[in-house]
Order: structure tokens, then C-alpha cells, then sequence
């Protein structure tokens, strides 16, 4: 019996050193893991640093016509590091349409601009979106940011989203990224999966800043955006297309074109054009060790020449 009881005490003491020597594995490994997610994103963010200083140079070399050349639009680079790499790409972060376009004012008194819903309508037309549907949408948007509760006659104020599942009320306020948009009454994946890879939330509710030479043709729906569909989108490829080499010096020379004849635009639209990029989208994908992190953000310059990390985040874009 003694020896029965020794030999059961062994057992025991054998499982229970097992199970504390498996958890020791698991903590280091879980310690390691951490760590190197750790060291990753201090690559991710030495890269964005990295980035900023790129662009700041760019800007001060350049004056008011942000260069094409050489080629940082989009082009990815990979730099080597210990045990891994890292990849960063920076993009024209205001080659898009800015979803906050379609409220004007400041902070706490956002109103209605018509010009901004107009040319979100456009743009889905463009993007083969029913009219109705998106009329429906831009509305549905405008309520959303605009400050005031009364709807819009297609749109959908606080009221509208309180039978969902998790309720919402509508901020009055501008969006802080594109993904947002998923919420707004009437936006499907259908219709979010056409829209995303065209719009943006800029930190502001300006008409969207459209800098034709970093364009590529694939960007044609934004030009339609801008003339609101009176231009169509084969002109618009071939006004994209016909851009000399080192870009437009000038805006009304990329106006004047025969392909931007039916544009038409309004002053307003016409100052929408520019040849300064002030926001810039970086990316940077981190492997390090067996660990990947991705860090995304938009940048902005100020009038000082300095660039501003002003939104960020750890994941991928949307």
C-alpha cells in the first residue's frame, strides 16, 4: 500500500511539473511574441518619421507645385533590417473624393453644402451606383456630420437609426476616416466596395482638393466627379492621360485641354484644382522576427513647411 501511495504521489508530481514547465514555455514564447511586436512597431514608427522627413524636403525643394518627380506617388520601398523588413509606401493622400465635402461651416454649426452632395452623386453614377440611391446616401451623409437634427428630405437624422440593432445617434461631426461611411443609412458593401477606393475623410470640410498630376487614369470618376457627370469618363482618361512629362506648371493649362471642354466648371470647382498636394496617406508593413504589424496614416503640411502626423492607426486601411 505504501508503495502504491508513492507511485501515485510520483504521478501526480510528474503532471503537475509537466503542466508548470508547459506554462513556462507558453509565457516565454507569449513574452518573445510580445516583444517582437514591440521592437515591429518602433520600426513602423521610425519609418513614418522617416516619411515625414521625405516629404518636408520635397515640399521645400519644390514651392507651390508639388513635383511627380522623382517618383514617390505610390511607389513602394523596402528597406532590409535585422531579422526581417520593412515596407512603406507614401500616396497623394487627397486624390480622392473628401466625404466631409458635403457640410460647410465650422465645428458645432456644420450645414448643408449642396456642391459637395452633388458630387458625391456624380461620382457614383461614375461608379455605376443608381442616382436615386445615391442621392439617398448623400443625404443620409449630410445629416450625419451637419449639426442640426431636422432630416434632409432622403436623408436620416438620430430618429432613423434608433431601430437598429445598436442604436445611433448622428454626431454632428466630421467623419475621421472613410470606414465610417459603412454606417450611414443606405450604404451596402455593394455600394461601399464601388465608393472606397475613391473617398476619403479629410480633417476638414473643404471641397475636395484634386491635384491632377498625380492622377493615373484609373482616377478618371474623380474628374467626372468634379464637372458632376458633364464630363465623361473617356474625356476624362484622356485628360489624365495627356499630362506632360514633370506634370501641369499651371491649372488653367489642364482646363483648357479639348478633353476638359464639356467640364464647364463653376469658380468654386475651378479652385478645387490644384498642383500643391498638402495631405499625404503612408503606409508601412513591419516584419520582424515572425511578428507583422501594420501602421497606417494621413499626413499634412503647415504652412511652415513641417509635416503633421493627423490621423493613425494600426491596422490597414478600410
Amino acid at each position: 500500500m505504501a508503495l502504491l501511495t508513492v507511485l501515485l504521489m510520483v504521478t501526480v508530481m510528474a503532471a503537475i511539473a509537466v503542466a508548470l514547465l508547459d506554462d513556462v514555455r507558453f509565457s516565454t514564447r507569449r513574452a518573445s511574441n510580445l516583444a517582437s511586436v514591440g521592437q515591429a512597431q518602433w520600426y513602423a514608427l521610425g519609418a513614418e518619421a522617416l516619411a515625414r522627413k521625405r516629404i518636408e524636403r520635397l515640399i521645400r525643394q519644390a514651392g507651390p507645385v508639388t513635383p511627380t518627380e522623382p517618383d514617390w506617388n505610390g511607389r513602394p520601398f523596402a528597406f532590409p533590417i535585422e531579422a526581417g523588413q520593412i515596407q512603406a509606401v507614401v500616396r497623394d493622400g487627397q486624390a480622392c473624393f473628401n466625404l466631409n465635402s458635403v457640410v460647410s461651416g465650422i465645428e458645432g454649426a456644420y450645414v448643408a453644402r449642396p456642391r459637395g452632395a452633388e458630387q458625391l452623386v456624380a461620382l457614383g453614377r461614375a461608379l455605376g451606383v443608381d442616382e436615386g440611391r445615391m442621392r439617398a446616401v448623400a443625404e443620409a451623409l449630410t445629416d450625419w456630420i451637419d449639426s442640426d437634427q431636422t432630416p434632409l428630405p432622403r436623408g436620416a437624422e438620430t430618429a432613423a437609426y434608433a431601430g437598429r440593432e445598436t442604436p445611433l445617434s448622428t454626431p454632428g461631426a466630421l467623419l475621421l476616416e472613410p470606414g465610417e461611411l459603412r454606417l450611414i443609412r443606405g450604404v451596402d458593401a455593394e455600394v461601399y466596395g464601388r465608393l472606397r477606393p475613391f473617398v476619403c475623410a479629410l480633417p476638414t470640410p473643404d471641397l475636395s482638393p484634386i491635384n491632377p498630376n498625380t492622377l493615373s487614369v484609373d482616377d478618371a470618376p474623380l474628374l467626372v466627379m468634379l464637372s458632376e457627370g458633364r464630363l465623361n469618363p473617356a474625356r476624362a482618361r484622356a485628360a489624365i492621360a495627356a499630362r506632360p512629362r514633370g506634370g501641369w506648371r499651371d491649372i488653367g493649362t489642364f482646363w483648357s485641354q479639348p478633353a476638359m471642354a464639356e467640364a464647364t466648371p463653376a469658380s468654386d470647382v475651378y479652385d478645387q484644382l490644384t498642383l500643391t498636394t498638402r495631405y499625404f496617406a503612408f503606409r508601412s508593413d513591419v516584419d520582424f522576427a515572425g511578428a507583422r504589424v501594420t501602421r497606417t496614416a494621413l499626413f499634412r503640411t503647415l504652412p511652415d513647411g513641417r509635416v503633421e502626423t493627423v490621423v493613425h492607426r494600426w491596422t490597414a486601411d478600410q
